[in-house]
C-alpha cells in the first residue's frame, strides 16, 4: 500500500476521472480530481499532490496551458504524467515527467505511478 501519497488527477472526463480514483485509491493513494487545468492550478496551492495526473485535451485550461503556468507557480514542482488520445508526445516539455497515450494500461499507469512516487513512499 502507498499510504497518504497525494495525487491529482486532472480529466474533463468524468468516466476517466471516476475509474482513475478507484484505482488508484484501492492502491492507497489518497486522490482528488480536477476538470481542467485552471481548477488543477487552484488545487496545487493547497493540495501539494506528489503527482499529477494530466490530461493534454481539456475545455477551460488545457493541459499545456497548465503546463507553462505550473511552471510559474513558486512551490515544489512535482512529477506530472502527461496523457493524450493524440500520439503527439508531450513528453518533452517542461515538467512532464511520462507520457500515456490513451487508451492506455491501467498496470502502465499505476507502475508509472509507483515509480515516481517511490520515493514519497520511502518517507512514509
Amino acid at each position: 500500500m502507498n499510504p497518504s501519497v497525494p495525487i491529482l488527477v486532472v480529466d474533463d472526463d468524468d468516466g476517466i476521472q471516476a475509474f482513475l480514483s478507484v484505482a488508484l485509491s484501492s492502491e492507497g493513494y489518497d486522490v482528488m480530481t480536477a476538470p481542467n487545468g485552471a481548477v488543477a492550478l487552484e488545487m496545487v496551492k493547497s493540495y501539494h499532490p506528489r503527482l499529477i495526473y494530466l490530461d493534454m485535451y481539456m475545455p477551460v485550461m488545457n493541459g499545456w496551458a497548465f503546463l507553462i503556468a505550473y511552471q510559474k507557480l513558486n512551490i515544489e514542482h512535482v512529477p506530472i504524467i502527461a496523457a493524450s488520445a493524440n500520439t503527439l508526445n508531450p513528453a518533452s516539455l517542461d515538467g512532464v515527467s511520462a507520457f500515456l497515450a490513451k487508451p492506455f494500461d491501467l498496470d502502465d499507469l499505476l507502475d508509472l505511478v509507483k515509480k515516481l512516487t517511490a520515493n514519497d513512499q520511502a518517507r512514509v
